[in-house]
């Protein structure tokens, strides 16, 4: 986060376009691909400087994809690849088919870096020391939302705009201010857990023993993560992170090995609570990340979730403050990534369950290990965990691919086209939607001469391997890589164009 100094007058009021409140990893990227779509943007944030801790460490393949098609691997350098990744505790292959197969192991921090540079890049207005305190307006008859937030010396900064995003995590102040009920269910059961130097213990990958579960990597940099569950214990009540201390008796009790003298950097303890918005839009105010679903960290899948809970909105934001965006095409961030957020936290709520279950869950674990031997059963599950099988309901001409995120592939460009020597990746950078010609010619479909130049890039040429795309002659793909149309021709070409895009101009 950028140092910037508090407003000193606090009559002045900041007008923008959107607020998002929190900079974390989900704040970040909201907020960049906001910027990307011409949105003015102000970001507030409580803290004073990044967070050095890292709750999470994965990123899944669909968001190794997603960072890739905005030009952004290279300041990520060469992370470790782990292909084996876990069910409830179960190994599991998460290795499909695409780029980035797998899971990638990113600490948390590294990942708020690389976003908040491209943010700053992009002109994100960041403002850190600024905790939010209140809000008025916000339903869609007010047509703005304010925020006022206290800054470090007292000051009051109130930022006026058309819409505010709570990205502010499981204890969001925006969903606190604005009323909105987070049913669900409270934390059962929980993992204590801690980053600690100068311990020498084994590396332990879901190890059941008789008085727990016990977890232990070591990290290049010789920091161990350690976490750790005895059977039978309930989550405490906290008002804050857990002490180190508690974390040295309970590995000591499940594992009889004494880490006490070593120095932790980080206690955290996360349990199995499990709660979601029933909406993730109150008119000028909506949600996204851990303030729209809490959820069990297991496997990586918060994270992940949250960032392409802003991949999927951040256009159709921008769109919706540039005046772009067709009726309906806002609301369906709830609609699609609602129903993303239920499933996701099905598939947690039964992990925790394998995970944390003493041995009464054994002969449940025994059947799933056997069915994660079929190959349906472990690609369903991969998909399902990495977030490649993620298909919005987007209607349309029937096509494999229709609603699903293009798969990426390599173009030979037709002659004098601007596709030469590039991948669908690489097209999808400038956060515009993609029409693809794939029919071999150079001239601009007559479905698209009215006037999508703004909002759409038109590129010609043919996939360079065989793949689902060999019988499509077009194919349209919004800013998050998503198929929304497909065919041998340009029958309903300009429908979806208009449902996605809006109106020619």
């Amino acid at each position: 986060m950028t140092d910037t100094a508090a407003v000193a007058d606090t009559a002045d009021l900041l007008d923008t376009q959107v607020v998002v409140v929190g900079a974390g990893p989900v704040g970040l990227m909201l907020a960049a691909e906001l910027r990307l779509g011409g949105a003015e943007v102000v970001v507030l944030e409580q803290r004073h400087a990044p967070s050095t801790a890292s709750r999470a460490s994965t990123l899944h393949a669909r968001t190794m994809e997603i960072l890739d098609s905005r030009g952004l691997m290279a300041e990520f350098g060469t992370p470790p690849n782990e292909p084996r990744g876990h069910f409830g505790g179960l190994p599991l292959d998460l290795s499909l088919p695409g780029p980035w197969p797998g899971q990638w192991k990113v600490l948390q921090a590294k990942t708020e870096a690389v976003l908040e540079e491209w943010a700053l890049a992009l002109g994100v207005d960041v403002r850190c020391g600024h905790e939010l305190v209140a809000l008025s307006g916000g339903s869609d008859s007010d047509g703005f939302v304010e925020a006022e937030a206290a800054g470090r010396d007292g000051s009051v900064l109130r930022v006026r705009a058309r819409y505010l995003v709570g990205c502010d995590g499981e204890e969001s102040t925006v969903r606190r201010l604005a009323g909105v009920p987070f049913p669900g269910h409270d934390a059962r059961r929980e993992l204590i857990r801690a980053d600690v130097e100068g311990i020498e213990v084994p590396n332990r990958r879901f190890e059941r023993l008789p008085q727990g579960l016990a977890i232990a990597a070591r990290r290049p940099d010789g920091v161990t993560r350690v976490m750790v569950h005895e059977f039978g214990s309930t989550a405490r009540p906290r008002t804050g992170d857990a002490e180190f201390a508690e974390v040295a008796d309970v590995w000591k009790r499940v594992t009889g090995e004494d880490i006490g003298g070593g120095t932790p950097l980080w206690v955290n303890a996360f349990g199995d609570a499990n709660r979601q918005l029933e909406q993730y839009r109150h008119g000028r105010i909506l949600f996204a990340g851990d303030a729209a679903h809490r959820q069990m960290p297991i496997g990586g899948q918060a994270l992940n979730l949250g960032l392409q809970d802003a991949f999927n909105l951040g256009w159709k934001l921008a769109a919706e403050v540039a005046g772009t965006a067709p009726e309906g095409l806002l609301d369906s961030y709830h609609t699609e990534r609602h129903a993303v957020g239920r499933r996701v936290l099905a598939n947690i709520e039964a992990q925790a369950h394998l995970l944390l279950g003493g041995r009464e869950v054994e002969p449940l674990r025994e059947v799933l290990a056997e069915l994660i031997g079929h190959e349906p059963v472990r690609a369903h599950l991969a998909g399902m965990i990495s977030g490649l099988d993620v298909r919005y309901d987007v209607t349309g001409p029937a096509h494999e691919l229709l609603g699903a995120r293009l798969p990426e592939l390599r173009l030979t460009s037709a002659e004098g086209s601007a596709g030469a020597a590039l991948t669908s990746t690489e097209l999808l950078r400038t956060g515009r939607g993609l029409l693809l010609d794939l029919r071999g010619g150079t001239e601009v479909p007559a479905a698209v001469r009215g006037g999508w130049a703004d909002r759409v890039a038109v590129v010609a040429g043919r996939p360079e391997r065989p793949g689902p795309l060999d019988a499509a002659g077009c194919v349209l793909v919004r800013p998050d890589g998503h198929v929304v149309w497909a065919g041998p021709a340009e029958d309903g070409l300009r429908t979806a164009l208009e449902r996605w895009f809006g109106a020619a101009r």
